[in-house]
């Protein structure tokens, strides 16, 4: 698919959009790292944007005590590509994984 062809200022908004969305997502895991936020209350919020589009991995990674290893071998048993985002999230393995780290 090509991309479109955007007008200058057109680009430095799509740029600063994402860049924002970046650093909500950072914000996000912070959030969880620190505890602040449970794995629950991410689940629950994921109709916002920017936890929809946060790769389950990454969420995983964010949890207090996981690392990639363990984030993965989760992954896998519930059967999870490594590339699905939240919003991608199939109804059993929401389940799934809320049974495990809800």
């Amino acid at each position: 698919m090509a991309l479109p062809n955007l007008s200058e200022a057109d680009r430095q908004a799509a740029l600063k959009k994402a860049a924002e969305a970046r650093q909500k997502r950072a914000e996000l895991r912070q959030k969880i790292k620190g505890g602040e936020m449970s794995f629950a209350e991410v689940m629950k919020s994921s109709a916002d944007p920017i936890v929809a589009r946060m790769k389950v991995s990454t969420l995983l990674e964010s949890l207090p005590g996981f690392g990639k290893a363990k984030a993965a071998k989760i992954m896998e048993e519930l059967q999870i590509s490594e590339s699905r985002r939240v919003q991608g999230l199939g109804a059993r393995q929401r389940e799934q994984l809320m049974e495990r780290l809800g």
